[in-house]
């Protein structure tokens, strides 16, 4: 357009000038029907131009028009394609929340079937140990009614010998009684506190008094066993091993509370050590599948966390 315009400008100058200088340099006679012919010729030109730049002003319209349509319409393709994307992107995350919430579902109901079964476990034990201690009482009292028939002195005629009624009510010194414990039983008076000694061992364990701790720990699983306190007593005996760089030992003491009460607070802390110990022990491979383990089983821990990081700088997928 602009340069149209500035044809148009060069063309009427042309023509001015044309229609000045024309009669000084025409005879006199031709002034009048040449100087008629030129005008006629110029105005037709500038006729010419007039009609090419309402064409041309037309077409630049147009075009004009055309463009800013484009324009539009490409404004309305971005924002469509940039709410279809917000679209997308929330129903991603709404997606992956569901995926998170049902991973978590389904760790809890894995955590719940493994304390279940510890539970079982625990139950199964507890019967066969009172089988145990009830065949024991069994053949006890069957020895100490044997042992009491057999020394009663009969008098004569058959008659009890004095002392003899009492050996067979079983008050001597070698009958059932407190006097004796149980087949292979420890007295209940000699047992510990449970918690107050798991509490001692934290304590000594936190100020590095690990000796002591180690000792207050195994009391906890010697005089404990089926407790679930038990069961964080064998993680800490596994940390003092760790500590020490004794990766053997901590591995079986993870074990230990991984297979005998999966369900304890810190199973996912003994899985996440007992990686890192087979790491340690160059068994890479089944380190990295206790890590991934770990992070399939809980994977919202700071546990799981960190045996991402730990995944990551080995270079692992």
């Amino acid at each position: 357009m602009h340069k149209s315009k500035l044809i148009r400008q060069r063309l009427i100058a042309v023509a001015a000038l044309i229609i000045l200088i024309g009669p000084a340099a025409m005879p006199a006679h031709a002034v009048s029907k040449d100087m008629v012919e030129l005008q006629t010729q110029v105005q037709q030109l500038l006729d010419a131009v007039q009609r090419l730049q309402s064409t041309m002003d037309a077409h630049m319209g147009v075009l004009e028009h055309q463009s800013q349509q484009t324009a539009d319409q490409s404004t309305q393709v971005n924002a469509t394609v940039t709410t279809l994307q917000q679209k997308i992107n929330a129903q991603n995350d709404a997606l992956s929340g569901k995926l998170d919430a049902a991973s978590g579902q389904v760790q809890t109901l894995n955590d719940s079937v493994d304390e279940l079964k510890a539970r079982i476990a625990k139950l199964d034990k507890s019967v066969q140990d009172l089988q145990a201690q009830l065949q024991a009482l069994q053949a006890a009292q069957a020895q100490a009614q044997a042992g009491g028939t057999g020394s009663g002195a009969t008098g004569p005629g058959g008659t009890a010998a004095p002392g003899g009624q009492g050996q067979d009510s079983g008050q001597g010194p070698n009958a059932q009684g407190a006097m004796t414990p149980a087949p292979g039983g420890i007295p209940t008076q000699q047992a510990p506190p449970l918690q107050e000694t798991l509490q001692a061992g934290v304590r000594d364990y936190t100020a590095g008094r690990y000796q002591v701790a180690q000792g207050e720990f195994q009391d906890v699983v010697h005089y404990y066993p089926l407790d679930d306190a038990a069961g964080t007593a064998q993680f800490y005996l596994g940390e003092i091993a760790y500590q020490q760089k004794d990766y053997p030992t901590a591995i079986n003491d993870y074990n230990a509370l991984l297979e005998g009460f999966s369900g304890n607070a810190k199973a996912s802390a003994a899985q996440l050590h007992k990686g890192f110990a087979l790491i340690a022990l160059d068994k890479r491979e089944e380190g990295e599948h206790e890590l991934r383990s770990l992070i399939q089983r809980h994977p919202q821990t700071p546990e799981a966390r960190a045996a991402r990081a730990r995944l990551t700088a080995l270079g692992a997928k």
